[in-house]
């Protein structure tokens, strides 16, 4: 046996789990451990690349924001804000969130004062994400809303549409499920009225992992299927390697071992041909959760072994220590307490290295339990 985790443009945020933003968040028992573990891990994953399934790069932004204006002080203005835009977005990618926000509020004043209505709307957007970014929640609603207030003057249905699932996402997070799917359900009625499909898509992805929030696994399955139907006409892989992660964590947490495998094996084959990492890492996780319920645990293995070269090649200390933790997760179900020990404090030491005092109390309760047997 071998040894062995916007939005500029018309930003898409899938309400599924990214790495960066942890809040949001082996017997049967074991097993379903590791289903709760799942929940939070779509969870978490609400913010992470799921931030940006379509995110548009510094050309798009230029494509997106041109306009001809008639006075030469106009046009000065303009290309100001757009290469403030096109830097925060730079700098938001670069995990510089506090900078990002600033180059975007500058931004946003000059296309204020410029009247460019569309071009507030793709900045409140990027605000949303880096506030996000930042933990700031309340004001990422704030910069959403007001996107949204921009959508519905100017009758931007493609706009309101993912504004709306992005709002979604901010209520899910809240807790507020009900909230939530209403948000979805109306931004799924402009997409179907306007026959925007990637909308569609999009929203009944999102509306199935609310369903599943409330525990009707049965139905977010059925939405989530229809999803995939919309999102493989638009050619969204990234999108449809997200759809199939939810789908997998509803068969996984429905007990449907068999769909659960093929369903994450198939997000992990889209993810790893368009490079996606996070969905990669998110199939991955499933598989060892599913593999290992069904006591394959030599398939369990190879998937760690892949998902911690993964690590190691994106030089992620994060998702080195979640490698890691499934490592002594694993090894522990299978009574190896020395091996699951070794583990878990690589782990702690991890933990300790990027300051996460929460993850560090939590692998040091494991390690207590783990000792007294």
């Amino acid at each position: 046996m071998k040894q062995r985790h916007v939005f500029l443009g018309q930003t898409i945020l899938d309400l599924e789990p990214t790495r960066r933003y942890g809040l949001w968040i082996l017997a049967v028992t074991h097993a379903l451990r590791q289903v709760d573990k799942f929940k939070f891990c779509s969870f978490y994953l609400l913010f992470t690349f799921l931030l940006s399934p379509i995110a548009a790069g510094a050309v798009d932004i230029t494509q997106q924001l041109h306009r001809p204006l008639n006075s030469s002080v106009g046009r000065q203005s303009r290309d100001e804000a757009d290469s403030l835009l096109r830097i925060a977005e730079q700098q938001y990618a670069s995990g510089y969130a506090d900078k990002a926000i600033a180059s975007c509020l500058r931004a946003q004043q000059i296309y204020h004062s410029i009247g460019d209505f569309k071009a507030q709307g793709l900045t409140y957007n990027l605000l949303a994400k880096a506030y996000v970014q930042l933990g700031s929640f309340k004001e990422a609603d704030n910069a959403l809303r007001r996107g949204l207030a921009i959508a519905r003057d100017t009758k931007d249905f493609q706009s309101q549409i993912f504004v709306l699932n992005n709002i979604a996402t901010y209520l899910l997070q809240q807790g507020e499920f009900a909230a939530a799917g209403k948000t979805v359900e109306e931004a799924l009625s402009i997409a179907h009225d306007v026959k925007n499909i990637e909308g569609e898509g999009l929203s009944l992805s999102n509306l199935g992992l609310v369903t599943a929030r409330l525990g009707d696994y049965n139905k977010a399955i059925k939405l989530y299927e229809n999803a995939l139907i919309f999102r493989r006409q638009t050619g969204d892989a990234i999108g449809e390697a997200n759809t199939l992660n939810n789908l997998g964590d509803a068969y996984l947490a429905s007990g449907n071992y068999l769909d659960t495998i093929g369903t994450y094996g198939a997000a992990m084959r889209i993810a790893k041909t368009k490079s996606d990492r996070t969905n990669q890492l998110r199939s991955i996780d499933g598989l060892v959760t599913a593999h290992s319920a069904v006591k394959r645990y030599e398939r369990a293995f190879d998937l760690l072994e892949q998902r911690l070269t993964l690590a190691n090649e994106l030089q992620s200390l994060q998702e080195e220590l979640n490698s890691f933790e499934s490592y002594a997760q694993l090894y522990e179900q299978l009574g190896n307490y020395p091996t699951a020990r070794n583990f878990y404090e690589r782990a702690i030491t991890l933990a300790r290295n990027l300051e996460d005092s929460k993850r560090e109390v939590f692998l040091l309760d494991k390690l207590a339990k783990i000792q007294k047997r």
